[in-house]
This record gives C-alpha cells, sequence and structure tokens, in this order.
C-alpha cells in the first residue's frame, strides 16, 4: 500500500463549466451532480443545452471514454463513470481522467467509490445549505491506494464481474417493463386491444367499458387511505429496525426502494395497522412531486404506509390491481390527479379530493388478460432487481477489503 493524491494518478483533475447556459427541452445533455446515481450518468432525465453553449463548456473540459465524473456540489460524493463515447457537457461535477500509464481505469473508478478516498472528501466538506468540496481539497487530499498495476488490473475485474450481471440485469428489467407499459398502451390507450374491431365505439369509450370513479373502484370503507398523521406516529417513534415505512422518497419508477427507508418497530405497527398494506395495494406519494406510485408485491406485505403517502385499495372484484396501477399513471388520470392537490409551496393530496376522479375503465376480462400477460414479466423484473440488490451488496462488502489488501486477488 502507498498514500498518493488525485495529481499524482489522474493526467486531468478539474471541473465543468461556472457559467449557466441557458436549459433546453431537448440538445446536448448537460450533466449536474443530481444526474449523477449509482454508478452511472441520468442521461433520460437530465438538462439540456445548445449545441453552441456544448461548445463553449467544453473548451474547459470534454468528457470522455474513463473519466470518472465526482459530484462535488450538493450531493457530494456520487460517482459515475464514462463508459461510453456521449457528448455532454458538466456543471457542479469534478472530473478525473486517469493516467493509464500509472493506474487501471478500472481500479481508479472503484478506488474513488472506495471509503479509502469517499471518506477523506466526505468529512471535508463545507457548506451547510449546499454542501461543497473545493478542487483544491480534491488535488491536495491524500489517500491509500496498490501502487502494483497488476494487482490493480485483478481488482478491477472482480468489482467489474459483479457491475457487469448488476447492468445486464438492469437492461433485462427496462425492457420488461417497457414491454408491460407498451401492452397497456397498445390495448388501453389506442384501443387496439384483441378483438376491437368487432367492438362499437360509443362516445368515445369502446361498449362495455364503464365511466366510473376511483372511489367506486377500490375497497369499501377504507379504499383510498391516508397515512398515520404526526400526532398517531412521531418522529421519536422511528427506529434502525423494524416494519418498513413507506415515505413519497422511496418511491421511484414504479417501485418502493429500502435504500433509505425508515422503519417502525413492530408493536407501533400493530397498534395502527390499519395503514400495513398487502399484495396488490398502491401506494401513492401525496406531497411534493405528483405521480409517485407503487404497486404492493408480496414481498411488501405488512410494509406501512408513511405519513406523506395514499393507500389504494383496489377493489378486487371490480377491477384488477395491476390494471389499476397503470390505469391511474395515464396522461389524463394523472392530470386530473395534479389539477387536485393543493398547497402552494408544497402540493398535497388527500383522501376526499381523490374520491371522484374520473376513471374509464375496460371490462374485467380483458384487464385479466392483460394481468395475465403482463404480470410474469414484471414479476421477473422484481426478481432481477432483488438480485441486483445481492450483487450489489457483494459488492460492497468485498470493496473494502480488496481496496485495503486484506483480500488477495
Amino acid at each position: 500500500m502507498a498514500t498518493t493524491t488525485l495529481p499524482a494518478l489522474c493526467s486531468l483533475v478539474t471541473d465543468g463549466t461556472h457559467d449557466s447556459p441557458k436549459i433546453l427541452d431537448n440538445g446536448v445533455p448537460f450533466i449536474k451532480g443530481k444526474h449523477i446515481s449509482a454508478g452511472r450518468v441520468d442521461f433520460i432525465n437530465c438538462d439540456f443545452i445548445s449545441e453552441a453553449d456544448h461548445q463553449k463548456c467544453v473548451k474547459r473540459v470534454k468528457p470522455t471514454l474513463n473519466d470518472v465524473l465526482f459530484s462535488n456540489i450538493g450531493s457530494v460524493g456520487d460517482v459515475a463513470r464514462i463508459t461510453d463515447e456521449v457528448e455532454f457537457s458538466i456543471k457542479n461535477v469534478a472530473l478525473f481522467r486517469p493516467n493509464t500509464e500509472i493506474v487501471d481505469p478500472t481500479y481508479f473508478y472503484y478506488l474513488v467509490t472506495s471509503s479509502a478516498f469517499r471518506g477523506h472528501i466526505l468529512n471535508l466538506r463545507s457548506g451547510a445549505a449546499q454542501p461543497f468540496v473545493s478542487l483544491d481539497i480534491l488535488r491536495t487530499t491524500r489517500f491509500t491506494f496498490i501502487p502494483n498495476k497488476l494487482l490493480q488490473q485483478r481488482i478491477g475485474q472482480v468489482l467489474s464481474a459483479y457491475d457487469d450481471l448488476i447492468e445486464n440485469n438492469r437492461r433485462r428489467i427496462a425492457l420488461l417493463e417497457q414491454a408491460a407499459r407498451e401492452l397497456y398502451r397498445e390495448w388501453f390507450v389506442r384501443l387496439r386491444f384483441p378483438g376491437h374491431e368487432h367492438v362499437k365505439i360509443v362516445g368515445g369509450v369502446p361498449e362495455g367499458w364503464l365511466t366510473t370513479t376511483l372511489e367506486e373502484v377500490c375497497a369499501p370503507g377504507d379504499g383510498i387511505q391516508t397515512g398515520p398523521f404526526g400526532s398517531q406516529l412521531h418522529q421519536s417513534d422511528y427506529s434502525d429496525i423494524g416494519v418498513p415505512v413507506v415515505m413519497p422518497k422511496d418511491i421511484a419508477d414504479g417501485r418502493v426502494s429500502i435504500a433509505s427507508i425508515a422503519r417502525i418497530p413492530e408493536q407501533i405497527a400493530e397498534k395502527l395497522s390499519r395503514h400495513r398494506m398487502m399484495p396488490g395495494d398502491i401506494v401513492y406519494g401525496r406531497r411534493g412531486e405528483i405521480g409517485r406510485k407503487a404497486l404492493i408485491s408480496e414481498a411488501e406485505v405488512g410494509w406501512f404506509c408513511g405519513t406523506g403517502c395514499l393507500r389504494f385499495r383496489p377493489n378486487i372484484s371490480r377491477i384488477v390491481p395491476l390494471y389499476l396501477f397503470e390505469l391511474i399513471g395515464t396522461q389524463a388520470v394523472l392530470g386530473d390527479i395534479a389539477n387536485r392537490a393543493r398547497g402552494s409551496t408544497m402540493p398535497n393530496l388527500n383522501a376526499t379530493v381523490l374520491k371522484d376522479v374520473k376513471l374509464v375503465v375496460a371490462n374485467y376480462k380483458l384487464q385479466s388478460d392483460f394481468a395475465e400477460l403482463a404480470g410474469p414479466n414484471l414479476a421477473l423484473a422484481r426478481n432481477l432487481r432483488a438480485q441486483n440488490a445481492e450483487l450489489s451488496h457483494a459488492r460492497d462488502l468485498l470493496l473494502p477489503r480488496l481496496m485495503n489488501g486484506s483480500i488477495a486477488v
């Protein structure tokens, strides 16, 4: 082991533009710290700038293959490695270009993600409202590394094998979920469902379909329910172990993430058992960004609907849960829900304002046929996500041990 600095291992240690080019709806990707997560750059939900502004930005630095991006403003410490030749610019992001004569690029990426590096940097953050790490700190901070390049390559190969499997699963998940969404659009938006040629359209709605409300398709009584109020569940009730409590921040991409989920003791969950969820329930964020939703599976049985969420419990004699989950995500329904949100600072929803949200519901047979076709794909996607969680955990256990030399390769 040896100690070193970034300039000793890199041919370039810099950051992105300090200018603020005009943001457009499309154009060249403009990457900030918030667009970096889990080792990847989000080129889909990022900002965009004009080609002219992009050319100005890349005069300072042009990201290229094997560069490592490090968020040094805001979400300090998020890291991504450039693995494809993509044209983009950066702001509020540091860039490290490994010197391949000194350090293996794959090893270097994992080194930057390790506690041997990030731990030092995170302790040197400044700024209360907006955490920040200067280029000077990044350039002068010393950290340990393995100087033997052959060992570097072996370590990189071991760790990248995990990430290759994770990435392959991620792509399969995206295809499986896209297939389910596309099937829904084909049948229920474009109205090209099986046998549509023989069904009359009356008032823009296929004959046999029903115009109804969200309340009517949810279970009687407590079909639409808000999570517990603050007077029922206090901040002091939360603990490190126990029943997961789903908040809006835990809902992304149609699923619940447990990465930073809060928990409550079992005895408290039992006292407020009406807020526990069951398979087929839909948990829906009622504060902030409208439209966050997740369909509860067997894996989340008994989890808790948090204060910032609503729980929809479908009446399964009238509507198929997977079909309702897709239906409330359509543009028409989402727009209706958004218009009912109250609050100028932070939009919020409650059970009362959602009861009469209008829905056009297909016949039950067609709903069931959709679930029968799409359900297995989504179940496989859930299994692949579980595999990825296990792979990530195994990789994260190996990473520090490989980096400090306690495991031989």
